[in-house]
């Protein structure tokens, strides 16, 4: 009973990490990354300076202001009575606002790679090249803690500038940039990768580098991402040689639905449909015109939405989707290879 009251009576204080994009905390301080969200197509990563403000659409946003408030507060802009959302970062987030060096991998393909190449907490994973950093943050995020992303490449300003963002992020414990060019200088890790991802224009030159870097006790995996099916043909005919298996090319499309109410018009197979629209029908609250104006009121009117219906809710493909972005080509390298 001693025990029990206790533990009762001790006081657990939450444990809470600082800003990263790899944990979470509730409050917003000094030097935080935090994205703000006005709408679905405007979201802005800002950092938290005390004395500075965020300008935009919705108004002047003063940084003093958000400190102190927790993440997912919707701060009102006293001028305009307009709102922002203050949001935690995440490599989603950063995806869909990320300053572009390069082209980036989006997170219909970011989720293709990281399924198909079975990573998770504690894998090792190399990747070339860098670019803007959109997959190296979801990479990074998926392998954490115990796991570490080795990330080439080749242009020296841009790795200067993912490297500061790995730091700002919270992410530097977890990743090494080196730049690299995977095609000449190779991957510098030997037997230590569950996973190499190639997003080059010629794969299949990085291809015996990658495949020393991957372990050779089994379940190793590769990918390619290729926007060219020509490229996809060469690669195939490469991880072949190699001795790589399991070969495996897709390209992920992403299909939305639009879910809304919409009104069913109720079946009349006995009588013609003019006849309806003719007569005065109960509780639509129109009068029948006559003589001249009746021929073009019965046009006019020849339209489901005004007679009488059920409604319900419907789930459609929308008129515009994603088009093609990439082919993913994936293969395993067999045990002791």
């Amino acid at each position: 009973l001693t025990v029990i009251t206790a533990v009762i009576g001790t006081r657990f204080e939450p444990q809470i990490s600082i800003m990263s994009f790899a944990g979470y905390k509730q409050w917003i301080e000094e030097g935080d990354t935090v994205f703000v969200y006005m709408s679905p197509q405007q979201i802005k990563p800002v950092t938290i300076k005390s004395g500075t403000s965020t300008n935009n659409k919705h108004g002047e946003f003063a940084h003093s202001e958000m400190i102190g408030k927790p993440y997912g507060y919707s701060m009102v802009c006293k001028r305009t009575q307009r709102s922002i959302t203050l949001l935690h970062p995440t490599p989603e987030l950063w995806t869909v606002s990320l300053p572009h060096r390069t082209q980036i991998l989006y997170g219909t393909d970011i989720s293709t790679v990281i399924m198909h190449l079975d990573l998770k907490p504690g894998s090792i994973v190399c990747e070339s090249g860098t670019g803007s950093g959109s997959l190296s943050h979801a990479l990074i995020r998926t392998v954490m803690p115990h796991g570490h992303l080795h990330t080439y490449e080749f242009h020296e300003e841009r790795v200067k500038a993912a490297r500061q963002e790995f730091i700002d992020h919270g992410l530097g414990d977890y990743v090494t940039i080196t730049h690299a060019d995977a095609l000449t200088d190779g991957f510098g890790v030997e037997n230590i990768a569950d996973a190499v991802f190639l997003d080059l224009p010629k794969p299949w030159g990085a291809l015996e580098t990658a495949k020393r870097a991957l372990k050779k006790s089994g379940g190793a995996r590769i990918c390619s991402f290729s926007p060219c099916i020509e490229q996809v043909q060469r690669m195939c005919a490469a991880l072949t040689e190699q001795g790589f298996v399991d070969l495996y090319t897709c390209s992920a499309l992403e299909r939305p639905y639009e879910v809304k109410d919409t009104i069913l018009p109720e079946a009349n197979l006995e009588t013609p449909m003019t006849d309806i629209l003719a007569a005065d029908v109960p509780g639509l609250h129109y009068t029948r015109p006559s003589g001249d104006a009746r021929e073009q009121y019965i046009k006019e009117k020849h339209n489901p939405k005004h007679l009488p219906g059920v409604k319900i809710t419907t789930a459609r493909p929308a008129a515009r989707m994603p088009g093609h972005t990439g082919y993913l080509t994936f293969a395993s390298l067999p045990p002791g290879l």
